[in-house]
């Protein structure tokens, strides 16, 4: 009972209350509409339902039905729907939370790193106005190296051949010299 106790803490430990704070506000931006006061973040996106309809403000028609009532089975439907509408999106697996991190609460934190994610893939679709969550991802930087420029690269004697701008370990002894004794 302890265990469980201190791996709750540990979980709850890893939440950021800003991050959730700017994951809620992008929600209402996007959808229209404030989250209901008094209810906590998580209880509010529990069941799926306000996740479907920002990733069908997204991309419209991603998730082609909301379950709005039919028990725990069918709210669970609409987590893995928006799951499988992000992955559609362009959001990679790994970013993706499990059902049980949202349904049983057992690590928002992951939940609100999926929105950030979602958030990121966003700024990789063109016909995709705002707002947007998080850092832009950087892009490609390619160079190109003319052949005289990768010639001139092979005669640079790098620091790592022995010496460093003159200066060796020749003279160098630190503690004891180590001694060899014959024949005992």
């Amino acid at each position: 009972m302890a265990l469980e106790r201190q791996v709750r803490a540990k979980i709850a430990g890893k939440r950021n209350p800003e991050q959730e704070k700017e994951a809620q506000e992008w929600i209402e931006s996007i959808i229209g509409k404030k989250f209901p006061p008094g209810e906590t973040f998580e209880d509010v996106i529990k069941d799926g339902q306000v996740l479907c309809h920002l990733m069908n403000k997204i991309s419209p028609g991603s998730v082609p039905k909301i379950n709005t009532s039919g028990g725990q089975f069918k709210m669970m439907e609409n987590i893995n729907m928006f799951q499988k509408a992000l992955k559609d999106y362009g959001v990679d697996d790994v970013d993706v939370f499990q059902t049980v991190d949202l349904w049983e609460k057992k690590d928002i934190a992951q939940v609100v790193t999926t929105l950030f994610a979602l958030g990121r893939t966003t700024y990789k679709h063109a016909e995709w106005p705002g707002p947007y969550l998080g850092p832009k991802p950087s892009e490609e930087c390619k160079r190109e190296f003319t052949e005289e420029q990768l010639r001139a690269g092979e005669s640079v004697i790098g620091l790592q051949a022995g010496s460093n701008k003159g200066a060796t370990q020749a003279g160098q002894s630190l503690g004891a010299t180590r001694k060899i004794l014959l024949g005992k």
